[in-house]
């Protein structure tokens, strides 16, 4: 059985989630696959470090991927010819996830082009000089609002009537381990996240009678293209923080993002799912 290139990380290595991606049963011999051949998916901020991951990654599975950006352009332009060079299918768009009439707007581009998305992937995020509370701008926290909560509510209100139509749909929105941290100067971020959290709880009963299921994955302190160009993959206060002693790769991020986006995840919504290697652990 042919498998797909696994990602390695200090010695250790993971297999991308793909079409091929498998969990063979023992008992029955069956094969489990992420397979989104039939999905359209849009990923917000896949311009991003984390993002373009995610949108390769599900590209990989075989949905079609619209890749959002806001400013950088060129890097989305740079997913997209990843994408078509693995036998992909996409599109690239600008919108401003904070702007209804944007959000509208790259709506029907997408709908006009790869069809109706199934799977919605909130992944962007602004960012801003993090200080304390008594020093932070109240700027800061409207900027946090806007693109945590609003943008949240402008996809689900551009994307979720189609889902409804269909009776199907996927939302997977991006969080942080910071929200359940809580850590000094990161009032803004936390604040903007934990209302995101929120929204999104009330949209997955609010969705669920029509098999839309809405999630949240929350990755700890990543390793990203950047680090691996800087050399910066490693911090030993922070790794020694983290049950598994180490800090988690990008791939392993998407990873659970296709996971959340296919069918095997049609029975989970409105979960909180921590992707940090055990630094935060929701209780029951």
């Amino acid at each position: 059985m042919k498998q797909r290139e696994a990602v390695s990380l200090n010695g250790r290595h993971f297999q991308a989630a793909a079409t091929t991606f498998v969990a063979s049963s023992r008992k029955k011999g069956a094969v489990l696959r992420i397979d989104l051949s039939t999905r359209v998916a849009v990923v917000t901020g896949a311009s991003g470090q984390l993002g373009r991951v995610m949108a390769r990654t599900l590209a990989q599975c075989g949905a079609a991927v619209a890749v959002h950006y806001q400013h950088n352009q060129e890097q989305a332009e740079r997913v997209l010819l990843d994408i078509e060079a693995g036998g992909g299918r996409g599109m690239v768009v600008q919108a401003d996830i904070t702007d209804a009439v944007s959000v509208t707007r790259m709506r029907d581009l997408i709908g006009s082009t790869l069809g109706s998305p199934q799977i919605v992937v909130t992944n962007a995020v602004s960012q801003y000089q993090w200080t304390t509370v008594l020093e932070q701008a109240v700027a800061a926290y409207e900027d946090q609002f806007r693109t945590c909560v609003l943008q949240n509510v402008h996809m689900a209100q551009a994307f979720v009537p189609a889902m409804i139509a269909h009776t199907y749909g996927r939302i997977v929105a991006i969080n942080t381990e910071c929200a359940m941290q809580n850590f000094p100067t990161q009032s803004a971020y936390v604040a903007g996240k934990r209302g995101m959290d929120g929204l999104l709880r009330v949209l997955a009963k609010e969705v669920g009678e029509h098999q839309i299921t809405v999630n949240q994955v929350a990755p700890g302190w990543t390793i990203s293209d950047r680090d691996r160009q800087e050399g910066t993959e490693h911090s030993a206060s922070y790794e020694q923080s983290v049950p598994l002693r180490r800090r988690g790769a990008d791939q392993e991020i998407a990873n659970v993002v296709a996971f959340l986006a296919s069918d095997l995840a049609s029975y989970i919504t409105g979960a909180y799912v921590p992707v940090c290697g055990g630094n935060v652990m929701p209780a029951i």
